[in-house]
This record gives C-alpha cells, sequence and structure tokens, in this order.
C-alpha cells in the first residue's frame, strides 16, 4: 500500500468537491447530498494519512478533527439526510471544506522524531529543510538504501557548511580564501563548491580537523549523484560510503552546535 500524504486528500476533496476551495462562510448551495461514495472515499484516505504529518495550530486541529467525525456521523445516518453543518462552535463551513483548508496547511512529510534539532539555525524554514534530508538519510540507511543515503547526507552537510559560513563577515571569508589560495570566481557563497566550503569552515575552525576528514570522504561519495562519475571512478554507494556520509553530518552538527 502506498504512503498517503495530505497533499494527495487536497487533490481528491478538489475532484470531487470542487465547490470546497473558494468556499464562503455561510454560503450552503452546495449543502453535501447523494454524496456517500465520494465521503467515504475522501475518510479512507484520510485515516491513512501518517498522524505525524497532521501538523496544525490547534484552532486548524479543532476544525479538522469535528469535521471528520461529523463526516463519520454523516456516513451512519446519511438515509435520513440531518444535516450535519454549520459544526457548533465552528466557523459557518462545510466539513469538507474545513478538512481541506487544514490539510492543506499540513507537510507531505516531517522528519523523524529524534532527528537533531539544529537549533542553532534560527531560519526555521531551512532549519525542517536540513532536518527533513537528516531524517530522510537516516531512515534510507536504516532501509539499506545506500545511494539515498549517501547522497542525502551529503546534501545536508553541504547546506550546513554553507550555513555556518553565511554567518561570518565577507572580509574574514576573503582573507581565509587568500590564506588557501582559493580561486573564487564569485562573491556569492551559494556559487559555490562544497570542496570550498569545507577548507574554509576548516580554517576559520568553524569545524575540526577531524570534521574536515570526515567531510572529504562524504564530498566524494556525494559526487557519485552526477553522471558518468561512478562509471568512471569504478565507485558504487554502498553501506561503507552511506555511513561514512552519515557520520559526516553529526561531526558537522557537533561543532556547529554553541557549547
Amino acid at each position: 500500500m502506498g504512503r498517503v500524504v495530505p497533499s494527495q486528500v487536497v487533490e481528491l476533496i478538489d475532484k470531487l468537491f470542487p465547490w470546497a476551495k473558494d468556499q464562503k462562510e455561510g454560503n450552503h448551495d452546495d449543502h453535501l447530498t447523494a454524496l456517500s461514495i465520494s465521503v467515504a472515499a475522501m475518510l479512507e484516505l484520510i485515516q491513512q494519512i501518517p498522524s505525524e504529518l497532521i501538523a496544525l495550530d490547534s484552532e486548524s486541529y479543532v476544525e479538522f478533527v469535528s469535521s471528520v467525525a461529523a463526516l463519520r456521523a454523516q456516513m451512519r445516518e446519511w438515509e435520513v439526510s440531518i444535516p450535519i453543518w454549520p459544526l457548533p462552535g465552528l466557523r459557518d463551513l462545510s466539513p469538507v471544506t474545513l478538512i481541506r483548508q487544514a490539510l492543506a496547511k499540513c507537510p507531505d512529510a516531517m522528519p523523524n522524531l529524534g532527528t537533531t534539532e539544529l537549533n542553532f539555525i534560527t531560519d526555521a524554514a531551512l532549519r525542517e529543510s536540513i532536518r527533513l534530508d537528516i531524517s530522510t538519510a537516516n531512515s534510507a540507511l536504516i532501509n539499506g538504501e545506500w545511494k539515498a543515503a549517501t547522497v542525502l547526507a551529503g546534501s545536508a552537510v553541504e547546506s550546513l557548511l554553507l550555513w555556518a559560513l553565511q554567518q561570518q563577515t565577507s572580509s574574514d571569508i576573503l582573507a581565509a580564501a587568500a590564506r588557501l589560495n582559493l580561486k573564487i570566481s564569485s562573491a556569492n557563497l551559494e556559487d559555490w563548491f562544497l570542496t570550498q566550503y569545507m577548507a574554509l569552515a576548516g580554517e576559520l575552525k568553524l569545524i575540526t580537523a577531524e570534521t574536515a576528514t570526515q567531510c572529504r570522504l562524504a564530498k566524494d561519495f556525494r559526487n557519485l549523484i552526477h553522471p558518468g562519475r561512478a562509471q568512471r571512478l569504478a565507485q558504487v554507494c554502498n553501506r561503507g560510503t552511506a555511513l561514512s556520509a552519515v557520520a559526516a553530518v553529526e561531526h558537522v552538527v557537533s561543532d556547529l552546535t554553541p557549547n
């Protein structure tokens, strides 16, 4: 059975109840009638959404749970045609609309519990994006998906080092690059390569020598994603490459976390 995510249910709602996307409060023209099969299909998919993806504020969560309960009650009493909305205490909208609005706010992926918090990154969107890569890399490692674990962990290393360098002054970055004789083609850090990030982070003492060594291994393995490289170098991703890349992430996180 495939994994169901919130956006899939939103797409289904738009197909079965196209009016729900733009319904205005108090507009009862599109009351649910003779739609038991459509409602049943929607409720079945909702039941299959992993609970951790229902990430909502308290008000939206109450509306979501109440609306699902109301539609389940309607399924039991459909023959009697008992009106199920407006729901007492909630906005004057169809339960279908309230469910759609709630699920539209939910992510399709979340970091696993126990994934490092990265609280030193103040940008919430960036922090969660990197955490998701770390979480997915660890899951891939557990599942024996060596290439996915290797590449995603390498990507997380690159993102973390870029963030760390962006916290430094331009003068410090350029001075470190000069000391290392790095050839810089752009003043924009985002245009640089992982090799340069590692060298600069080491020179600026953002990461330890041990971490830099581990990152160099992750860099080489992450490069396997580029077309032709694995064939040219006769290298493949395996458990060793995945472990090395995931270890590099943990080293970088440890170094960047304030004591």
